[in-house]
């Protein structure tokens, strides 16, 4: 009922994970990580508690092959799909006898494909072709391959929901929790493309792509997000003209007083002074 792909970056030594599936909230369900140790998926038939047993085992330094070995030779594991990745890149995978069909898991080199109840047997080579193929960070490859495989045939059932979590190959501190990225579509007709958007947008945040905000960030901020790209882009009466209405609204002007030690702000808010 699930495809997935898991992943550590070589050049950051990030560690991700993408699935989609039709089922409400597949990242509840398949991915689990661990900043500095690594990252599973369960699938199929597993067991809830199957997860944090395996990443358990990463912590304790059990290596990925052992951890799938000991599954696969366990009485109530007999139904499960797992792929374990360790944070120095090692992954092993494995489908149980009693997963749904068609199903199957390929490995690669610091990476893994697997999927249950797939609509065609062309859907995880087309997720490991666009894998390696794909150019860019590590989120930017996960989807890649999520979106081939989508492209593929995907879950033979349809689709509902997807998920994109990505950490740190360091542990966590209590400056930095590890996570890079975590990103979830829970219902839509059409998860894998909404989940896309969603990297979009996140980029736009961590890269300060006010263009990019300004047109869809929440309704409420756009102003500000406008304000922002047209005084970068040298705009004074694009930035006055947003500013303005952001100042029309209940509440804002004194949210733009409050932030006036944020010196994007306030070398905007300055062009109404």
């Amino acid at each position: 009922m699930t495809f997935s792909v898991l992943a550590r970056d070589p050049a950051t030594g990030d560690l991700g994970i993408a699935v989609s599936s039709c089922i409400l909230a597949v990242g509840r369900v398949v991915p689990s990580a661990r900043p500095g140790v690594g990252v599973v998926a369960v699938q199929a038939r597993s067991r809830r508690g199957l997860g944090a047993s395996l990443l358990s085992g990463l912590t304790e330094g059990t290596p990925p092959a052992e951890l799938v070995r000991r599954a696969a030779h366990a009485a109530e594991d007999a139904d499960r799909q797992i792929a374990v990745l360790d944070a120095a890149g090692a992954v092993a995978a494995d489908t149980g006898q009693g997963s749904f069909p068609v199903s199957g898991h390929l490995v690669g080199e610091c990476f893994s494909v697997q999927g249950n109840m797939l609509a065609s047997a062309e859907v995880l080579p087309s997720m490991a072709q666009a894998f390696t193929a794909a150019s860019g960070g590590l989120p930017n490859r996960l989807l890649a391959a999520l979106t081939a495989g989508q492209d593929a045939g995907g879950d033979l059932r349809g689709r509902q929901s997807a998920s994109l979590l990505v950490v740190s190959g360091s542990p966590a501190t209590d400056e930095d929790d590890g996570v890079r990225m975590d990103l979830r579509v829970d219902d839509s007709g059409d998860p894998v493309a909404q989940l896309r958007m969603l990297r979009n947008l996140q980029r736009a945040y961590d890269e300060r792509d006010y263009e990019m905000l300004a047109l869809f960030a929440p309704e409420g901020a756009r102003d500000l997000y406008a304000a922002l790209a047209a005084s970068r882009r040298g705009d004074r009466d694009g930035a006055r003209r947003a500013l303005e209405a952001m100042r029309a609204r209940p509440g804002w002007s004194a949210w733009l007083a409050s932030m006036a030690g944020d010196a994007r702000v306030a070398a905007v808010s300055q062009l109404l002074d």
